[in-house]
């Protein structure tokens, strides 16, 4: 979810203060005092590890991120950081702003009640989860980049009026994103999208409540709107929609914009009046106040106010200051500010120092900015913030400053990435001059920044409609001598032919030439010749215009127009004049394959075929005419159904009759495949008149292809009345001394042992020597066990009975013998359940506990040596009793050990707590280095965190966290949280939770989630209400199970609830678990579903149980017992009031009856899903689509298409894998006719329109290849050519090159790449090849065989990466070392992750490493290598 309102430049203002680090020297690492130590200077940017000073607290690694979730702006409650300039704000008159203003308000609801009653569950269920993925899209951008494309947001908000059922979260998320998350548009229309939005959604049925009027508050803060505050709460009053400290605050904000203190005190008068708390933010939004209304020296009086009223100064504030005097445009006290604030509270963030920029442009200061520059540093973490920057200061005017702004990130510029582009764009869309476009360009060339300006401002131009410049922009490049593309003038083209402006289209033409653009076949074809009658129309008005330019391309145009109407005998004259050029036949060759089939007159098919055949100009490969007929021929025929072929038989059989009389041959090769085009077609007749052009003997055409009880008195009586008859005693016996073990009577039982000893059998035996180990008595159950069951001897004891004669001599000090014990149980192959690990982990647990170092040792060597248990918890008590010994040199050095030994990092945070308790520096220092060194920065921070944390140190882990270049790391902090509610520590809890306000990425309404949870624990509902604020405060837009849980606990204490309450809830916010739900939950766990499905059978069922249901269903299914899951899946909807099984269940549901072949009830699963409103995975989606077309089941494919819908873009399935399943099914079916008439429609039209999803055939053709099908491969894989050819997307046919390499057709691929070079443009997909390849064993011939087709457009570093890893897969050393040297001869510079993992392999293998090794963890070098494909992005 959003995190937060957007300070003026898309970021987060607060939380920006930072500790210094203080240097030891030019060489020295810097350190952090994180207990009162002193301030120094800015950590320097180095890749040392983490140092500890003072007394001990963690200094700041070296990276730095600048960005914080906080992207929609914190400061004041949004009173201060307004974005959008005065320039804008007046730019309305203040009369048409209030009419506006009160024109939405009216909208408010006057009776809340009223409209929810209205509200259709269903239909908001089934709709509102259809655009949560473009939600999420808008959160993401936000919380990564600070801002959001407007194209993006009004799709959404198009999209959910379409849906008709705003939900509240999305209204909420709408109107957030009308401030400052749009730097590229200027405030005053971001004021009018607030009001569009807000009246659109209230005609749809939007309930607003108090969150709602505090978000628009926010917007018109941050796009200066001028609004009368007292009008705001009035008509928020007739809503009745109650203020909350939130509308207080930003309505105090909105009077201190305007300068109006006297307004501002009398809602702070209230304010106190009403016992709410005045934080900084009030004061942060009176500084600003009192500096626009002229009095600076009450302004800064208001830190000394603060700070007597118990509120230190933050960086909101000093914020607020730095921008009041940069709006009077006083550098030497915005110096001064600075000077102080580095000496007395550490530094300011960067992005604090570019609001200031930003401030000092607005206010015509541009002079000082240069000094506000030098003091940030431009590094990568801080792109998003600068772009930012750049983008705001472009909408309101000061490119000139934003370009400055920009080239101060030159020094990050890399050749493999441009950089500006961004910064080109806004420009062009802000309609900047031309020479202004040009001084940009030319800067960025000469800084390296970026490496083809002019082609992407071209390219903007084009998009934003603006065909002077486009025109202006070519002109220039032809100038600078740089290639003019036909396509740059295609948009012009189609721009004309709309308006059909034919004079506009005349005049592109004569631009064209003029700019010696080559006017190919393609302009002339899709975009000229369609706007006339027929060809000599358009060649009579060319040459009337002057624009008539003789070409190659004007040829193959009038060629391709006249054969694909059906014109044959112009065809003719046009290929027989002498004035046609040479071109080559596959140009033309699709349309004349149309023509022919439209015409009968087989003699113009003959002479058109003997012209191509003898005619040089018009074969122009090496292979001369006869390869190229015969490749004609053979494409002729595949682009036949079977119905024309059979209905042109006759034809045919006369065509190659006349091709014979003509002398015509095709090459053997040529006729194979024709034969089996003929003979899928069934027309095998025609086989024998193809065999005429074949000048040699044709291949042969055959070849195609178990306790209860016993009374112990009256099981002895019984036994000595069987002894006194004479008669067999060993069962009663048996049962005899298990009764007696029952009732723990050990000196009873080992009496009627001794007295009937030899009838005593081995079952008997085992329960005593159980007994006596409950009983302590060691000697006696030893003796028993060596007895009966001796070491050398097969027979065994269970498990349970071996772990308790360990457990008892391990208590009594007999160490040797329980070793001895293991040992055994190892040599007689004792299998080991679950229950045998919980106790040995007991045993050690327990040694550990008392302190007994070498117990532990030995017991834990001994078992983890024989491979008795393979759990990382087994290691635990290896550190646990040096820490129950207070030895903390010895737990570390453990900790360690186990990593080394068995790659586990145990006991960190307990190690970590105690250190900090203690203070000992040294070994704290030691642990993060050895963290760090082994996880990276990001992992030793996040310990120091939560040890800081648990042990009370507060204010040191916020240093800690506010590290820059620290991110979120969810499942950390999940962890941490959960530790915190299950030991019940709400104030640790709040403490994570505001240290992290600030972290970057990080999940704002998940950390209030888990607060929320405590607040429901403690049935604390004033700290929930406390907490609705804060969310509120931050701009939070809550996800619905907050809300949920939010509600429930108001509702529980009986309180109103404030806002909507959501009618779908989630999985999780099911009541407390009953008892049999919690042993069923466990059994589940345990992978014991049977014995959880027997109780929940004898289980009363209601409401409560809902979630246990999904959990059995799921424990069920994964046993695969279908049976017993949907039995509990139909006694569940029978005795549940609205149970629907949840996805995940669902979903295995699906699965389970798919590999049953149970495609039907699949189906219908998938249907209740989505009628009910539950989302499929992927997983179970693709497999049912996969079956279905397996059993060429079209009719069932065709209707899950239909009730997929948009569903397949929110569980992200693959845009092509219906279309290819459909294909696929009609290929199974043995109609390869209609799976290719119904995908390469699709296929063209993915090409002509670039929002169409199908374009690859990947999947249908991995299955046909696979499945031996080649008469389907060959068909698909001309439509493919055919698609390359009329359309010029490669994509298709760049699948079937990929699919022959995969297939090991490498000259297959060799001819398809000679046809089509076009293929190597798609980059793309020729890299998830090679990644694909390289992610499994096996494959590097794959690679070796793409290399050979096609080395140069390849890059090199990447296939030596992939190559590498392939042979490390395999395990083959002397392939890896071959391959590194052969890189390292070619200068192949070898990225850091390939670098990294050779070392791995080549340490692995006992190989020395020929290069110095880079010493971070690989995860660090991939997560490095991911964050700059991010950036490119």
């Amino acid at each position: 979810m959003l995190p937060g309102p957007a300070a003026p430049l898309g970021v987060a203002a607060p939380g920006a203060l930072r500790q210094r680090s203080a240097r030891a020297g030019p060489a020295a690492s810097p350190r952090v005092h994180g207990l009162g130590g002193s301030a120094g200077q800015r950590p320097r940017r180095s890749h040392a590890a983490l140092r500890l000073g003072g007394l001990g607290w963690p200094r700041f690694p070296p990276r730095r991120a600048q960005q914080s979730p906080d992207r929609r702006g914190r400061g004041c409650g949004g009173s201060h950081t307004a974005v959008g300039g005065h320039a804008e704000g007046k730019t309305r008159g203040d009369k048409q702003n209030a009419i506006s203003q009160i024109r939405f308000l009216t909208l408010a609801p006057q009776e809340e009640g009223s409209v929810k009653e209205e509200a259709v569950a269903e239909v908001r269920t089934r709709r509102t989860w259809q655009f949560d993925w473009a939600l999420n899209r808008v959160d993401n951008s936000v919380r990564k980049t600070g801002r959001i494309p407007k194209t993006l947001l009004l799709k959404i908000f198009q999209d959910i009026s379409n849906a008709g059922c705003p939900g509240s979260n999305h209204t909420l998320l709408l109107l957030q994103s009308c401030g400052a998350v749009l730097p590229e548009v200027l405030s005053s229309e971001r004021t009018e999208l607030a009001h569009m939005i807000w009246d659109k959604m209230k005609e749809l049925g939007a309930v607003y409540d108090t969150s709602h009027y505090n978000a628009l508050l926010k917007v018109y803060l941050q796009n200066e709107h001028k609004f009368s505050p007292t009008e705001f709460l009035a008509r928020m009053e007739e809503a009745n929609v109650q203020p909350n400290r939130v509308t207080y605050q930003r309505l105090i904000a909105a009077y201190c914009n305007e300068g109006d203190i006297e307004g501002a005190s009398k809602i702070l008068g209230f304010m106190k009046s009403k016992d709410l708390p005045i934080t900084e933010a009030v004061f942060s939004s009176l500084l600003k106040g009192h500096a626009r209304s002229g009095d600076m020296k009450s302004a800064e009086n208001i830190l000394s106010v603060m700070r007597m009223a118990g509120v230190e100064p933050g960086p909101d504030t000093y914020l607020s200051l730095l921008n009041a005097y940069a709006e009077k445009g006083d550098a030497d006290s915005i110096k001064k500010t600075l000077e102080q604030v580095e000496k007395t509270e550490g530094y300011l963030m960067d992005r604090i120092l570019m609001q200031v920029i930003f401030s000092l442009a607005k206010a015509g200061y541009p002079q000082h900015i240069e000094d506000i520059k030098r003091r940030i540093r431009f590094e990568k973490e801080i792109i998003p913030d600068v772009m930012n920057l750049c983008l705001t200061l472009i909408t309101h005017g000061f490119e000139d400053i934003s370009f400055s702004i920009l080239k101060s990130l030159s020094h990050l510029s890399r050749e493999d990435m441009d950089q500006g582009s961004f910064f080109l764009q806004h420009c062009v869309n802000r309609n900047l001059p031309m020479s202004k476009l040009k001084q940009f360009c030319k800067e960025l060339k000469e800084a390296k920044m970026h490496s083809a300006p002019l082609p992407f401002i071209l390219r903007c131009a084009l998009e934003a409609n603006r065909s002077a410049l486009a025109i202006d922009v070519m002109k220039m490049m032809k100038e600078e001598g740089l290639p003019l593309r036909p396509h740059y003038c295609w948009p012009l083209l189609v721009a004309y032919q709309k308006e059909n402006n034919l004079k506009g289209i005349f005049e592109v033409l004569k631009l064209m030439h003029t700019l010696g653009v080559d006017l190919d076949a393609e302009t002339y074809t899709d975009y000229v010749f369609t706007n006339f009658a027929d060809t000599e129309t358009a060649h009579a008005q060319l040459k009337e215009n002057g624009c008539l330019f003789e070409s190659a391309g004007l040829y193959v145009a009038e060629l391709r127009s006249e054969a694909l109407q059906g014109r044959l005998d112009k065809v003719l004259s046009i290929l027989s004049s002498a004035n046609t050029p040479a071109v080559d036949n596959r140009l033309f060759r699709n349309s004349l394959f149309m023509g022919f089939k439209s015409s009968d007159d087989v003699h113009l098919w003959s002479k058109i075929t003997e012209v191509l055949y003898k005619d040089e100009r018009y074969c122009l490969t090496p292979s001369g005419p006869t390869e190229a007929v015969g490749y004609f021929l053979y494409h002729l025929i595949d682009s036949m159904s079977d119905s024309e072929v059979q209905a042109k038989e006759e034809r045919l059989r006369q065509y190659f009759h006349q091709l014979k009389k003509m002398n015509i041959v095709i090459p053997t090769s040529h006729y194979s495949g024709i034969c089996r085009l003929l003979d899928s077609s069934q027309v095998p007749e025609l086989i024998k008149d193809v065999r005429l052009l074949c000048p040699k003997p044709s291949p042969s055409t055959d070849n195609i292809p178990e306790s209860a009880k016993s009374d112990v008195s009256a099981l002895e009586k019984k036994l000595e009345k069987r002894k006194a008859e004479n008669q067999p005693i060993t069962d009663v016996l048996k049962q005899l001394i298990h009764a007696l073990c029952e009732e723990e009577n050990m000196q009873k039982a080992l009496e009627v042992k001794a007295k009937y000893e030899p009838d005593m059998v081995v079952g008997g035996y085992a329960a005593l020597i159980n007994l006596c180990c409950r009983h302590d008595n060691v000697e006696e159950a030893m003796n028993l066990k060596e007895k009966v069951f001796p070491k050398n001897s097969p027979v065994a004891l269970d498990s349970g009975k071996y772990v308790a004669l360990i457990e008892v001599l391990e208590k009594h000090g007999r160490l040797e013998d329980a070793i001895n014990i293991l040992t055994e149980m190892k040599e007689k192959d004792v299998p080991i359940s679950g229950r045998t690990v919980a106790s040995f982990l007991r045993i050690l647990n327990a040694a550990a506990t008392r302190g007994e170092v070498e117990t532990v040792n030995r017991l834990h060597d001994t078992i983890a040596n024989l491979g008795l248990v393979r759990t990382a918890a087994l290691h635990a008590p290896l550190i646990t009793v040096h820490l129950e010994k207070d030895d903390m040199p010895a737990a570390l050095e453990a900790l360690i050990s186990c990593y080394k030994k068995y790659g586990k990092i145990l006991q960190l945070h307990n190690i970590c707590c105690k250190l900090v308790e203690k203070g000992d520096a040294d070994l704290l220092q030691k642990v993060s280095d050895f963290i760090s060194r082994e996880y990276g920065d990001m992992m030793a921070l996040y310990d120091l965190f939560f040890a800081f944390l648990q042990t009370g140190k507060y204010k040191e882990a916020k240093k800690v966290i506010e590290t820059p270049g620290l991110r979120a790391h969810s499942g950390r902090l999940k962890w941490f949280a959960q530790k915190c509610i299950l030991n019940k520590q709400m104030e640790t809890l709040e403490q994570l939770v505001e240290s992290t306000r600030n972290l970057f990425e990080c999940d704002r309404d998940e950390m209030y989630y888990h607060l929320l949870q405590m607040c429901d624990s403690n049935k604390d509902w004033g700290k929930a209400e406390a907490i609705w604020t804060k969310i509120q405060e931050e701009n939070i837009v809550p996800r619905e199970k907050t809300l949920i849980l939010l509600a429930d606990i108001f509702e529980k204490n009986g309180r109103v609830v404030p806002f909507e309450i959501p009618k779908d809830r989630p999985e999780d916010s099911s009541s407390a678990s009953t008892g049999e739900e919690l042993k069923i939950q466990m059994l589940c766990k345990k992978n014991k579903a049977k014995e959880a499905y027997s109780i929940f059978r004898r289980m009363q069922k209601d409401e409560s149980h809902s979630r246990c249901c999904d959990i059995l269903v799921k424990a069920l299914l994964t046993q695969d017992c279908l049976d017993e899951a949907l039995d509990v899946k139909r006694i569940a909807e029978t005795h549940i009031k609205g149970f629907t099984l949840n996805s995940a269940a669902s979903s295995l549901l699906i699965i389970s009856q798919v590999r049953r072949d149970y495609l039907k009830d699949a189906l219908a699963v998938l249907k209740g899903m989505l009628d009910s409103g539950v989302l499929p995975t992927r997983p179970a989606a693709t497999a049912l689509i996969q079956a279905l077309a397996e059993k060429g089941d079209v009719k069932s494919l065709q209707v899950l298409e239909n009730i997929l819908g948009d569903v397949t873009k929110s569980i992200r399935l693959p845009d092509s894998l219906i279309s290819n399943a459909i294909a696929l099914a009609h290929t199974k079916s043995n109609d390869l006719d209609a799976a290719v008439k119904y995908l390469e429609p699709l296929l063209i039209s993915g090409a002509q329109n670039p929002d169409q999803a199908v374009r690859s055939i990947s999947y249908l053709l991995r299955k046909v290849s696979e499945e031996g099908l080649e008469p389907a491969l060959e068909k698909f894989g001309a439509m493919a050519e055919r698609v390359a050819s009329q359309c010029g997307m490669y994509r298709p046919v760049t699948d079937l090159f990929l699919q022959y390499i995969t297939a090991g057709r490498v000259d297959d691929a060799r001819s398809l790449i000679q046809r089509w070079g076009g293929i190597v443009q798609e980059k793309r997909t020729l890299g998830r090849f090679l990644a694909r390849s390289a992610s499994q064993p096996g494959q590097a011939k794959r690679i070796e065989a793409l290399v050979e087709l096609i080395p140069e457009h390849l890059d090199p570093a990447v296939v030596y990466r992939y190559l590498l890893r392939c042979y490390e897969l395999d395990g083959d050393v002397a392939s890896v070392k071959a391959t590194y040297e052969k890189a390292k001869a070619k200068n192949v510079e070898l990225h850091e992750i390939a670098l990294k993992s050779l070392a791995t392999f080549l340490k692995k293998v006992g190989e020395p490493v020929p290069f110095t090794e880079p010493p971070e963890p690989l995860k660090v070098y991939v997560e490095k290598w991911r964050n700059r494909r991010s950036a490119a992005s």
